[in-house]
């Protein structure tokens, strides 16, 4: 038995430190398990800049190859530039070597099946473990081989510029900060092919990470973006995560804006272009989102948390935008994926069309307190939904059992739901004032954590 880590496993992708957790082995039994439950016949592979890939990859191609799968190598890619080539090159399976936001340790894998829809749609990870941990494998007629290396790029660039319709920045200059990311790789044929007025920030690809975590949701890690914001005065300041495609924002004074005030402010933009569409929105998102929404003349819907669940919903209610607290933005022109290059430009595209600056722009959405997402390590997480379902669910206004327990009030509302990997239950809470804010979420963590 091949004794595969089942923590790796989560919700959406499989990841891990290396080599103790993900290693070549685990590489090689996954390829193959995926090639099975996809009944694939060619595949996609890239990998970011994660130091362990030239150990890993080999296996991973090895094991789609034992397969019987016909391999396009598309090398190194960002997750939203490997999306665009699992199309281009219509592969029946995905798989890139990523471990998004974690730090230069792990690695793991970002699966897809064809046309790039997140693999959870087509076998579980569960069912991944299984047979790679059981070795339950078919064996092919003959093996597979590499049909060649491909670097789409450039032709991802003009697509991204198409999808959105801005081909200039018109004057605005920004600070874009990869966090020696995979950001680095596709900005500067990006930003050269807008004529863009951009000062880099740790462009360099590094798996090591030098410079900062590749996590944009560590306002730390925002630190260095905002001075260099202020000191070059820019218009924006632009943070990716370390696979690009996460990216969050700053303004012209510094300031950085949270993820689901931008989601409302690029529906703004969607709309503008496609009146009348529906727009999805996280339920950890301010209530904002909705009314403006809804103001600019679109559908909102709430959606679950987790790009593997919004995809699913957005080809379901034919949702052509949406946007998470976490900053990752989805595209239904861009194959319903979630793509940092495409939502900065968009909001490029809103400046310009608006003539404003960026903090005129976000600050009149930031009108309610929000705790933001709090973590609590609770044993029983049914038990205690249930325990707060009956203290508050009597008196609430509405109570949604979409992910966890959702109940709104008047002037307040919450979100508490069970992490998919972890005995946590999450909370979120926004009201009118900052002060019953505090109160409702210290009040609710006192239950929560008793």
């Amino acid at each position: 038995m091949a004794k595969l880590n089942k923590d790796i496993f989560k919700a959406y992708d499989i990841r891990g430190t290396y080599p103790d957790e993900f290693d070549e082995n685990a590489a090689y039994l996954i390829a193959r398990a995926f090639a099975k439950a996809l009944k694939a016949k060619t595949a996609v592979v890239g990998h970011d800049m994660r130091t362990s890939w030239g150990a890993l990859m080999p296996e991973l191609v090895r094991g789609l190859h034992d397969s019987g799968v016909d391999v396009w190598d598309v090398g190194l890619v960002s997750t939203p530039l490997y999306y665009h080539c699992v199309n281009s090159l219509k592969g029946d399976v995905g798989l890139m070597l990523t471990a998004s936001h974690n730090p230069g340790q792990y690695n793991g894998l970002k699966p897809t099946g064809p046309d790039a829809i997140p693999s959870i749609a087509f076998v579980s990870n569960e069912d991944i473990w299984r047979m790679a941990e059981a070795e339950d494998f078919d064996t092919p007629a003959a093996k597979g081989k590499t049909l060649g290396q491909r670097d789409l790029l450039d032709e991802y660039v003009a697509k991204v510029i198409e999808t959105i319709g801005v081909s200039s920045f018109g004057g605005l200059k920004a600070v874009m900060d990869t966090g020696n990311g995979m950001g680095g790789h596709v900005l500067p044929a990006l930003t050269r092919a807008l004529k863009a007025d951009v000062v880099p920030l740790y462009w360099d690809v590094d798996g090591t990470f030098p410079n900062h975590e590749a996590n944009p949701l560590k306002e730390s890690t925002l630190d260095d973006l905002k001075r260099k914001v202020v000191e070059t005065g820019a218009d924006l300041g632009v943070a990716y995560d370390g696979d690009a495609d996460r990216v969050r924002f700053v303004d012209e004074k510094g300031e950085s804006i949270p993820g689901d005030i931008i989601t409302a402010l690029l529906a703004r933009q969607v709309l503008a272009r496609h009146p009348g569409e529906t727009i999805l929105y996280d339920l950890r998102s301010t209530q904002a989102v909705r009314e403006e929404i809804e103001n600019a003349g679109g559908k909102a819907v709430m959606c679950r948390v987790g790009h593997g669940l919004i995809k699913r919903q957005m080809r379901k209610d034919g949702g052509i935008f949406a946007g998470e607290l976490s900053c990752h933005y989805y595209f239904r022109d861009f194959y319903i994926t979630d793509n940092g290059d495409l939502a900065m430009l968009s909001l490029v595209g809103l400046m310009l069309s608006s003539g404003k600056k960026l903090s005129e722009l976000w600050k009149p959405i930031h009108r309610y307190f929000h705790s933001g997402e709090i973590n609590s390590t609770v044993a029983g997480q049914q038990a205690k939904l249930r325990e707060l379902e009956a203290i508050y669910g009597p008196a609430g206004k509405e109570v949604l059992h979409l992910d966890g327990l959702s109940v709104q009030f008047g002037d307040w509302w919450f979100n508490v739901r069970p992490s998919n990997t972890e005995p946590l239950l999450r909370l979120t809470c926004e009201a009118k004032t900052q002060g019953l804010m505090e109160e409702k979420r210290d009040e609710l963590l006192g239950v929560i954590r008793a």
